[in-house]
């Protein structure tokens, strides 16, 4: 009888018992980001006229998560005393920061970042810039991605327009402010770090080149010219992205957008797949 009861208790356990059985883990789902960068050329369009609305369209056409934004006027007399960033953000329904590059016409010159998220934090970076050059920044934004995602740091910039050696010593300045071993502006648990904007340097040229040391490229392998707008011929505009805590990040789609009158550069789209 003893023996009995131990064989029907091991051929029970061997059909399973759904009490015994350990549970697993949900699995993190994937999170998608729709990146953008657009050199918006102080909101003046190839027809020379100012028009902020169909920039907007621009931008909204791809329905991004992140737009680095270059060339912003912020109540200039250029721009009719227009704040570009605050605007954007009202016609995009989307978060918007300015971080400034140089006083200019009565008012500012620099970069802006939009979010479809709240942003957390911001932090504005002076690039250096010698004398005969225009000064240049960096604006970084912390947001968590959705309720109850990752956080990550998300960088605009605007590198010089000039000289290869100037860029390289900004380039420089970007490492050490964004890169996490070295960067008092990052955190241990951010997802990762995205560096987005127009770096007026080409894929083989060597400030990429060192900036691959810290950020991969999701498009080397096959540029995507933003300038000129009619028949580009070049890629100066870049979405670099760096992984940080474990986190795995894949590449699903990288394109420009075929607008040729809103700005004298078109937007590059990269689109990413992260999982925590």
């Amino acid at each position: 009888m003893y023996r009995r009861h131990l064989l029907v208790l091991a051929l029970f356990l061997a059909a399973g018992c759904p009490t015994l059985r350990a549970t697993e883990p949900d699995k993190p789902k994937p999170v998608r980001l729709r990146v953008l960068t657009y050199n918006i050329h102080h909101g003046e369009g190839n027809d020379r006229k100012f028009d902020l609305e169909r920039i907007a369209k621009v931008i909204l056409s791809v329905k991004p998560d992140l737009v680095a934004v270059q060339e912003v006027d912020r109540k200039t007399k250029r721009a009719s005393g227009v704040d570009q960033a605050a605007e954007l953000g009202r016609l995009t329904k989307m978060h918007s920061v300015f971080g400034k590059a140089m006083d200019y016409s009565g008012g500012q010159y620099g970069e802006a970042v939009l979010s479809r998220w709240p942003i957390i934090s911001k932090r504005n970076v002076a690039l250096s810039a010698p004398q005969g050059h225009e000064p240049r920044a960096a604006l970084s934004v912390r947001v968590r991605v959705g309720d109850k995602g990752p956080t990550l740091i998300f960088v605009g910039t605007h590198l010089d327009h000039q000289k290869s050696s100037v860029r390289m010593t900004q380039v420089r300045e970007l490492v050490d402010a964004f890169v996490p071993s070295k960067a008092e502006s990052t955190n241990p648990k951010d997802a990762g770090v995205i560096l987005a904007g127009d770096l007026n340097a080409t894929p083989d040229s060597p400030e990429l080149k060192t900036l691959r040391k810290h950020w991969r490229n999701p498009t080397a392998d096959k540029p995507l010219p933003t300038v000129p707008v009619t028949n580009p011929r070049r890629q100066i505009d870049f979405v670099l992205y760096r992984p940080l805590a474990n986190t795995r990040w894949r590449v699903v789609e990288a394109r420009t957008i075929d607008e040729q009158v809103a700005s004298d550069h078109l937007p590059l789209l990269v689109v990413l797949e992260l999982t925590p």
